[in-house]
């Protein structure tokens, strides 16, 4: 397979004629017959196969020319999806890249095997949770992340909405929250790591995440829907940075809620958060706050850790209103290769209790 294949789902009538115009509208944006002959073969893509299983629903593929990507995730995104995410019910469903193409990118930079040995966690799923609510201050965050390092949680991220308001400035949370995990681990001689949130301006991303690395952080929270998914890209593959970083879903919901337009579930947080370089994929679980299906959370683990190239397979964290009576249940479900992701169920009642109890729990895997 030397071309990028990409089937999109397709509801309406003549679906001979909208794949001609997604084939063109995503290369040259021109008039087919007015290109160069060259252009016409080389740049433009190609109608591969359509199958109906009735008069209004069809299967589109359709491949282009890696070279109409430049090598670039930005570009990519951009051929995938770029003027096509303007036509109504269209929705790609699968996403098949060349393996010349994905050298291109490093992906996560730790991943399953990775993060197993940076954790210490030989079989078992990782234990992680967040800190929240908004409004609290640097100290009771603090606090509650000495309490999460001292159960021996893995990975103690910001939540997502964690940015610079008034009353936790980002700077002073993660200075404060850091030395709490760092207290901690001198305890009890673990490895927990603090993941701020870069929920920040696009100019300030960069240099947060050194500066944060400088404080003494452990991990990194990217929102690739906020900041870009080249956004991810970059700070994965600083040499100089080299933190394990979490992909969280804030804004790219609408991407994959659709019945008939968007993008498959899987291909947007497994393939193209993996891609970025994300070692750990956060995305709703099935029965919480959200409306993932079954089916749509097995497609995410699924390609989360199929072969892609060379690059790595990534942890999923399936989130999103969980309790600590779903924990068997995810880990029959996913597997060991899961990150358990349990947040707000952990201060009902007493949050070291409930910690040591997850731990435990966690740890008899």
């Amino acid at each position: 397979m030397d071309r990028i294949y990409v089937t999109y789902a397709f509801v309406g009538q003549d679906p001979k004629a909208i794949a001609d115009v997604i084939r063109v509208e995503q290369t040259i944006e021109f008039p087919f017959d007015l290109a160069p002959a060259w252009i016409q073969e080389q740049v433009v893509g190609k109608l591969e196969e359509i199958t109906s299983s009735d008069l209004t629903s069809h299967l589109i593929t359709i491949s282009y020319n890696p070279d109409v990507t430049g090598g670039e995730l930005t570009q990519l995104l951009n051929v995938l999806w770029g003027n096509a995410s303007l036509f109504p019910g269209v929705k790609i469903v699968d996403l098949k890249l060349p393996k010349e193409f994905l050298d291109k990118f490093g992906g996560p930079r730790f991943g399953i095997a990775g993060l197993r040995e940076l954790f210490k966690a030989r079989t078992r799923p990782l234990l992680t949770t967040a800190l929240k609510p908004m409004g609290s201050d640097p100290m009771v965050l603090a606090e509650m992340a000495h309490t999460l390092a001292l159960a021996g949680f893995d990975l103690i991220k910001d939540d997502h909405s964690l940015a610079n308001q008034p009353w936790a400035t980002w700077k002073e949370r993660v200075r404060t929250v850091s030395r709490a995990v760092q207290e901690a681990n001198a305890i009890t001689g673990g490895n927990s790591a603090y993941a701020p949130s870069l929920n920040l301006p696009f100019d300030q991303v960069h240099d947060a995440a050194h500066t944060a690395k400088e404080i003494g952080v452990g991990a990194l929270l990217v929102l690739p829907g906020i900041t870009g998914f080249d956004s991810l890209r970059v700070l994965a593959a600083d040499d100089s940075l080299a933190l394990p970083i979490q992909g969280h879903p804030a804004m790219l919901g609408s991407l994959v809620t659709s019945k008939e337009e968007g993008i498959a579930h899987g291909v947007v947080f497994g393939t193209l958060m993996r891609l970025a370089g994300a070692d750990i994929s956060i995305f709703p679980n099935m029965g919480g706050r959200f409306s993932f299906t079954q089916e749509q959370c097995l497609d995410i683990a699924q390609r989360s850790r199929e072969v892609l190239g060379d690059l790595k397979s990534n942890w999923i964290a399936p989130a999103g209103g969980m309790t600590l009576e779903r924990i068997p249940e995810m880990v029959q479900m996913y597997g060991p290769d899961t990150a358990l992701l349990i947040g707000g169920a952990l201060s009902r009642g007493n949050l070291a209790e409930n910690a040591a109890h997850m731990s435990e729990m966690v740890h008899a895997y």
